[in-house]
Parts: C-alpha cells; sequence; structure tokens
C-alpha cells in the first residue's frame, strides 16, 4: 500500500488547537500502529485571507487536490464580518468542497455511555446511540431553479389575489444524483450494522418518488444490506421518539439537512460530532460540526475529541483503515470512561480538563 498523504487545514479560531491534538495521534499511529502516512499544513479561511489577501489560496487547493483526504478544523471569526462576502473565511469552505466535488455529507450522531446523560432525551434511549446520517449535498432544492415575481390573480385555495408577490425554489433530482448519493449510504452500511433506511416524501413529492424509484434499483446490487424506507416527517418523529432503531439513513439535500441537526441535538453535544464529505473518488474532507469559537481560542478550553474522531473517519472512509479508526474511537472511549471531561461535557461537580489534557489523554490511550 503507498503512503497515504492527508492534508491538514487548521483553520481559525481554536482550530490550530484541535488540529494540533489530532496531529499528536496521527504521529501515535504512525509511531506505535505502522500507519504509513504524510500530513502536511496549509491554509484556509481567515487565516489565509489574513496571509494571502484570498479564503481559499491556490496553494492550499493544488496540495488538497494532491491529497488522499484533507482534516479541517473550522474557519471563521467576527473580524472578519466586515470585509467583502467573497472575501469571507466561509467562501473558502464553500470553494473546496466545491473544487473537490465533495456530494455525499456523512454526518453521524454518536454518543458515548458515559455522555448520556447530557442529551434532552432519557439515557436510556440514547446510551450508545450511533446513527450515520448520509445526506446529498450538491443538488435538490438548495441548488434548483429559484424565482421571486409579482403575479396577477394569484389563486390560493378559493381565493384570488388580484396581485401577489409570489417566490418559488426548484426541487430537481436526476437518477444520476441518487445513484450516487444511495450507492454511498449503501456502502457505508456495509461498513457498520447492513441496514440502510431511505428517507423521502414519496407521497407528495415527484423528485421523492424517482427518488426510491432509483434507491430500489441500485439496492439490488447490495443483498446483504436491508433496506427500509420513510417518509421524512416519520422519520423525523422516530429520531427522537426510538433513535438507536436506525443504523445508517441516507436522504435529500433538505432533509439531510435538517435529521442531521435533530439527531446531532440527540449527542447533547456539538463538540463531540465528527462529518465528513466525499466525492466520487472516495476522497473526503472531515471537519468537526462545531465552528471556530473565537471565544475560547486560545485558551487550552476547547473539546478536541470531535477533531479526533474527524481523523477516524478519514482513516475508515478514505484510507480504507477501519482497524485504526476502531483505535481511535476505542481510545477516545476509554478516555471518557476514566472520568476526564472537557468544559463542554462536563457536568455540575466533575473535574474538567483542557484541549491538550484531552488530546494527550487520547494519544496515552493510543500507546497503551
Amino acid at each position: 500500500m503507498s503512503t497515504a498523504k492527508i492534508l491538514i487545514l487548521p483553520g481559525d479560531g481554536l482550530g490550530p488547537e484541535v488540529s494540533a491534538e489530532a496531529e499528536k495521534v496521527l504521529v501515535a499511529l504512525r509511531d506505535h500502529h505502522g500507519f504509513d502516512a504524510e500530513w502536511s499544513r496549509a491554509l484556509i479561511g481567515g487565516a489565509a485571507y489574513d496571509a494571502t489577501g484570498v479564503p481559499l489560496p491556490d496553494a492550499t487547493l493544488a496540495a488538497a487536490r494532491a491529497s488522499d483526504a484533507v482534516l479541517l478544523a473550522a474557519v471563521g471569526g467576527p473580524q472578519y464580518d466586515t470585509i467583502p462576502r467573497e472575501l469571507r473565511p466561509e467562501r473558502g469552505l464553500l470553494g473546496i468542497r466545491a473544487a473537490l466535488g465533495l456530494y455525499a455529507n456523512l454526518r453521524p450522531a454518536l454518543l458515548f455511555p458515559e455522555l448520556a446523560a447530557a442529551s434532552s432525551l432519557k439515557p436510556e434511549l440514547v446510551a450508545d446511540l450511533d446513527i450515520l446520517i448520509v445526506r446529498e449535498l450538491t443538488g435538490g432544492i438548495y441548488f434548483g431553479k429559484r424565482e421571486s415575481k409579482v403575479e396577477t390573480d394569484y389563486r390560493v385555495g378559493e381565493h384570488v389575489v388580484a396581485s401577489a408577490r409570489v417566490s418559488r425554489d426548484t426541487e430537481a433530482y436526476s437518477d444520476f444524483e441518487i445513484a450516487r448519493i444511495a450507492k454511498t449510504g449503501f456502502e457505508a452500511a456495509r461498513l457498520r450494522n447492513k441496514r440502510l433506511c431511505s428517507v423521502d416524501k414519496a407521497n407528495v413529492l415527484e423528485s421523492s418518488q424517482l427518488w426510491r424509484e432509483v434507491v430500489l434499483e441500485v439496492a439490488r446490487d447490495y443483498p446483504d444490506v436491508e433496506l427500509s424506507h420513510l417518509y421524512v416527517d416519520n422519520a423525523a418523529m422516530q429520531l427522537v421518539r426510538a433513535p438507536k432503531q436506525f443504523d445508517v439513513i441516507v436522504t435529500s439535500n433538505l432533509f439531510g439537512d435538517i435529521l442531521s441537526d435533530i439527531a446531532a441535538q440527540l449527542t447533547g453535544s456539538i463538540g463531540m460530532l465528527p462529518s465528513a464529505s466525499l466525492n466520487e473518488r472516495g476522497q473526503g474532507m472531515y471537519e468537526p460540526i462545531h465552528g471556530s469559537a473565537p471565544d475560547i481560542a486560545g485558551k487550552n478550553l476547547a473539546n478536541p475529541l470531535a477533531m479526533i474522531l474527524s481523523l477516524a473517519m478519514l482513516l475508515r472512509y478514505s484510507l480504507k483503515r477501519g482497524d485504526l479508526a476502531e483505535k481511535v474511537e476505542t481510545a477516545v472511549k476509554r478516555v471518557l470512561g476514566s472520568g476526564l471531561r472537557t468544559g463542554d461535557i462536563a457536568r455540575t461537580g466533575e473535574a474538567r480538563v483542557g484541549t491538550r489534557e484531552m488530546g494527550g489523554a487520547v494519544v496515552a490511550a493510543l500507546k497503551g
């Protein structure tokens, strides 16, 4: 196997702190578990704007394209709110997603049993929760045709309005887009418990009717994966009623946006949640779902576990090293089991540790 190439993008705010802890994990995997990898750092977001005048330098994009996977911390900060919109840090994030063709967003909702009390649901409903939502990221209503205009004699049920301002957003999906994300969902399910739930609104929407037809067609290539279907309203209800019934959920851009936020809330802290965005080659960008949190940046307060768990996803999905991913996840479980907590996951009376101490504990667990 050739040496894996990883690009680290520390970004802004607390990004450099949490990425430093993920880099320590990489060193431990290389030195103690034979991981053949090399990695480098590059600028993106506000840090890139400060240094080069643009949020996504050509050198960063070239390095990302040459890598097997990208590990991104966070971008942004209030100091950039007054600069032109096209130069803001978030434009760097959107730019690299588009340039790499990242069409599939993978959002786990993972709750370690030690943190079950932090959830808004009863601990028995969420302890050991482990759901993966696979969201189509580049199509659907967010990218469909938009229009806004004044129309005359506009009908609303039995009413006819002489003049009305009307806006429309079009939900559009091709069979190619649906098949592509469905395959990603099935492949992800194969790496887990081999159960996939496809979420749509096929009883109402034409795009969802095509969605279901294509998912059923793709399912023929995955006879080992159990496929089920839910309408999105029922899926939302089931997520808060009995979330552990799910393994992998695959759904559209809009539905995935909503359902992944519901699932994230079940875990109690965004400081624990990783994510991945993949392209057709399996190359991906991996990042915690939290932001740059400039209010705690540089204070050794940030929780690095979402960044470290994003690295675990990178190992599993882009590098096909599920064995190493499990080692990282097991190390995180051992650290939480020992009682270590950063401020975002600590309850009243529990001792709190800093960013470096939490990262160091994970590295120690990997070495042990």
